[in-house]
């Protein structure tokens, strides 16, 4: 039996419904419904397994494709490498200064330090 790769939740078409009369809704999900001046993201250092540090981004409500092309901006002027998940990125190093700064002159005004 071969398994299906789903590739976002928009190859997810089918819907059941008990309800006989019931008509599928779509939901239009509008990546722009929430402004980069109103996101609030927090940059903090931490220690990984092994005693390597990391900087970490959460708060970043984009698309992961937004996320993917932010992270890889940010590895080029750092200098080092990363990676992109679902809701965060993580940066090799103690990188938490100049991240706050790329993201402040990318349009993320609330962009603050978070941790110690």
């Amino acid at each position: 039996m071969k398994k299906l790769k789903l590739q976002s939740l928009s190859d997810l078409s089918m819907v059941f419904s008990t309800n006989p009369n019931a008509q599928e809704e779509t939901l239009n999900y509008d990546e722009s419904s929430v402004l980069k001046k109103d996101q609030i993201i927090r940059v903090q250092l931490q220690r990984l397994k092994g005693g390597k540090l990391a900087s970490r981004i959460t708060g970043m409500e984009e698309s992961l494709n937004t996320l993917e092309s932010i992270c890889k901006q940010i590895k080029q002027k750092c200098g080092v490498g990363g990676s992109a998940k679902l809701d965060e990125i993580i940066i090799q190093g103690d990188q938490v200064e100049k991240i706050i700064a790329i993201l402040k002159d990318l349009g993320y005004p609330n962009t603050k330090r978070s941790g110690g």
